[in-house]
This record gives C-alpha cells, structure tokens and sequence, in this order.
C-alpha cells in the first residue's frame, strides 16, 4: 500500500499511543507502521526535497493536529502521551479522525482560526528526530500536509518554467542552441574556459560531431558532442541516429559522447547505448530543461522565500 496522507494517519497514531506511556516520535512512527503493515518501500519514500520520508512528515503532522485537538499532549521535545480526551474518543472510535472530526474541539478550531491564511507554523522533525510544540493554526489541502503543498507547488511551478525553456529553445535560431549547450556543459564544470568551449563546439558537421568539449579544466579527456535541436512533434531521435554518432566515435578513437536533443529518444536508441562499449549520455528534451533549471542557464531567480521553524536551542535555559 502506499503511504497513507496524515489524516488517514491520525486515528492509528492515537491508537499507538493507547497504552498511556509517554512515546517519542521515532516510538510512535515504528508502531504505527506495525499497525498498518507498512512495506519498507512504504516507509523509505520520500518528499521532493528528499529532507524527509513522506511517511515521518505525515506521523509528524498528525502529531500535531490531534495535540491541537487535545487528543495528545506535548510531553516535551519530540515526546508525546494520550490524554484523557483521547481515551474516550478510542472507547468509542470513528472510522477515521480527520480535520472534521476534530473540528467539534473549540481549543482546534481557535488553532486554525490563528492563521487568516490558513497556513501552518514548519515544524519538520530535525536531525534528532524531535519536533517542536504546536504553535500555529493551518489548514488542509486533499490530505497534504503543509510541507507537501509548498513542494507541489513548487514542482507545478518548475514544471511550466521547463517546458517555456524547451518552447523558447524550438523558437530560436540555430546558433543559440549551440551557444546554449557551451553555457550549459560550463555550468556543470566541463569545458575548460569559456572561450576553449565556444571554440571547440563551434566546428560543426565534422564527421557526425557537432564538438568537443574538455571532461574537465586541465582537458585530461575530450567528449564529444552530438547537438539536435528537433521538434518532438515532428522528429524523434532513433537508434540509427545514435548508430551514427557512435560510428563517428569510433573514427575518431574517442571513448565518451553526449547526445543532447530537444526531442526524445527512442527505446531501440537507449537499449543501443546501453549495449556498446563507449559511454554516450543521452540527454533528450526533458532532461535538457532540467539541467538547464538546475543549473541557471536560461533562468533567474523571481523570488525567494524563506521556509523557517522555530529554533528550540533559543529557549532553552542555561
């Protein structure tokens, strides 16, 4: 099964936590996971930022919202234990304890109401595993906690910036698209200097290599480049054309290639590479965008925005 969304997650953790006992997060998390019988791939996935499994945000949250509720109560740092309430809602339990259920509590919705927004307070566990007491109201967007809903955001946002980058790219003259991959490969670190670079990819159609290219500053091994600005409407590259570029490897005795198109490549053209001896890199569309992302070239920054939690270390006695 996958891993359930924090609201489907709130009834089993109060129900791990019925025994009473104060339980850390690392406690609960372990037991609920039992309950559920959670897979290791379950638990292993992890939010786009890769900070954190999905599965430690959701437990993480539905800490916090059934504490609001007063369901549990906040021991101390990353320690939790049921409450009174919380008992008797386990002696007579609802099919699920969602942000409905816990809204008939006024200390829950005085908690949401804090936020016109209707956003949450970050308290994403640290590195020790604790997490910090409940602050802040938010609100709930289809079961996402809020840490999710910034990175969907996030990835939506990306996602049409990428595919703008490949239109702007289709759009433009063939020389920009030359000058654009020289950008790239030196902001990955290859390339030598900037006028090393511009020179060696500006000697086009010469055997089937579009460039050369430094693999690193001191040019201990050259690659060789192979650049197709293609509509993927209108042109995939195929095997043959991959066929091609390596033939024109092999004239040359170079050992490394990279195949760079703003098209896609066919599976027979990825099964090829992944069967012959030289090591050529396929970089099609998609992944074009991608690094270009990454890496700043054909970007800038719009905003920035500041993701903070509150420092625990700040309020701790001497």
């Amino acid at each position: 099964m996958a891993c359930p969304d924090f609201q489907s997650l709130t009834l089993p953790v109060l129900q791990s936590a019925a025994g009473g006992q104060e339980l850390t997060l690392a406690a609960l998390r372990a037991e609920t996971a039992r309950r559920l019988g959670l897979s290791e791939a379950d638990l292993s996935e992890r939010i786009p930022s890769g900070k954190q499994t999905r599965y430690s945000n959701r437990v993480n949250w539905a800490c916090i919202y059934t504490s609001e509720a007063g369901l549990l109560e906040w021991v101390r740092r990353g320690t939790y234990r049921i409450t009174v309430r919380g008992r008797e809602v386990l002696a007579k339990p609802p099919a699920r304890i969602d942000v409905a259920f816990m809204s008939q509590f006024p200390e829950f919705r005085a908690w949401q109401s804090k936020s016109g927004r209707g956003n949450a307070t970050d308290r994403s566990e640290t590195d020790s595993g604790d997490a910090s007491p409940p602050v802040a109201g938010g609100a709930v967007v289809d079961g996402a906690t809020p840490e999710e809903q910034i990175e969907e955001g996030y990835a939506a946002l990306r996602g049409s910036v990428e595919a703008e980058l490949l239109t702007k790219i289709l759009s433009s003259p063939p020389a920009f698209f030359e000058n654009l991959v020289v950008e790239l490969l030196l902001a990955m670190g290859y390339g030598g200097s900037r006028a090393d670079a511009g020179e060696a990819l500006g000697r086009s159609g010469d055997g089937g290599v579009d460039g050369i290219i430094k693999e690193d500053r001191l040019g201990l091994d050259a690659i060789y480049i192979q650049a197709k600005r293609w509509d993927p409407a209108k042109h995939k590259v195929s095997r043959p054309d991959v066929q091609a570029f390596a033939g024109s490897l092999e004239g040359v005795r170079a050992r490394k290639g990279v195949f760079i198109t703003t098209s896609l490549f066919s599976a027979e053209a990825h099964d090829y590479v992944s069967r012959i001896e030289k090591k050529i890199i396929l970089i099609d569309g998609p992944r074009l965008a991608s690094l270009l992302f990454d890496h700043g070239v054909g970007v800038r920054t719009k905003e920035t925005c500041e993701v903070k939690e509150v420092d625990e270390e700040y309020f701790l006695e001497d």
